[in-house]
């Protein structure tokens, strides 16, 4: 049932990329594996990251099943939606129950999708990462595959309104290597090394970003330290 849901939802997402005229630069999609579980973990900048991380898997033919927060599983459209396929509720209060339906999952050979930041940056630069992704990986003994996401921010993000306009906007995507846990490796040892390959890909995308802002206006969701007006990680910690 799920995986007769999901394909549509695909196409459905791709007819809508291609009506808002957005420009994909997607590199390193080969790293995604082509059969067995492995972890996808990506920067969060955007309400829609779940859908472009999920592109990046689809030169693979994989369906990726993200873990998301529960409310998006209880509102009324899109939590039947969500639940067909596949998708992952986070309650936070009680993570473990989330924790063990993904490690059943990668166990099982799937793709799971996650945000390590656990939250949308604001300041478009990357937060600390939770160790979760690392403690999967490692107990259920797949690859981390670490991606950055850049240009999302425009589309829709925290704080700012939507813009689901014509206005031909590119979206850069690059994925990396998979990153393993070295001999007797801690899971906070391997999330740092996570987070710095996922920090080098998100700079590598933003040099191959198309695009700078239009001027102070459009200045939002270019980072502080590269001479945009998005608050600095210290300023978005007090939003």
């Amino acid at each position: 049932m799920a995986d007769l849901l999901y394909p549509p939802v695909i196409g459905a997402a791709r007819a809508w990329f291609k009506a808002l005229d957005l420009h994909f630069d997607i590199c390193g999609s080969e790293h995604v594996p082509a059969r067995g579980g492995a972890v996808l973990v990506s920067n969060h900048i955007s309400y829609l990251d779940f859908i472009f991380t999920g592109l990046a898997a689809r030169p693979a033919k994989r369906l990726v099943r993200f873990m998301a927060k529960d409310s998006v599983f209880r509102h009324k459209v899109s939590g039947p939606l969500m639940r067909a396929m596949k998708h992952i509720p986070v309650d936070r209060s009680r993570g473990e129950h989330a924790y063990a339906h993904a490690l059943d999952a990668l166990r099982a050979g799937e793709v799971i999708g996650v945000f390590p930041e656990a939250t949308i940056s604001r300041s478009f630069t990357l937060k600390d990462f939770k160790s979760g992704a690392a403690r999967l990986a490692q107990e259920a003994r797949v690859p981390l595959v670490p991606m950055a996401l850049w240009g999302t921010q425009r589309l829709w993000t925290k704080g700012h309104k939507r813009d689901f306009g014509r206005n031909h906007l590119p979206i850069t995507i690059r994925v990396g290597p998979p990153v393993g846990p070295g001999p007797d490796e801690t899971a906070l040892s391997l999330t740092d090394r996570l987070r710095e390959r996922v920090h080098d890909l998100l700079e590598t995308a933003q040099r191959a970003y198309p695009a700078s802002p239009g001027g102070a206006a459009d200045a939002w969701w270019q980072p502080a330290h590269l001479g945009g007006t998005a608050p600095t990680p210290a300023q978005a910690r007090a939003l």
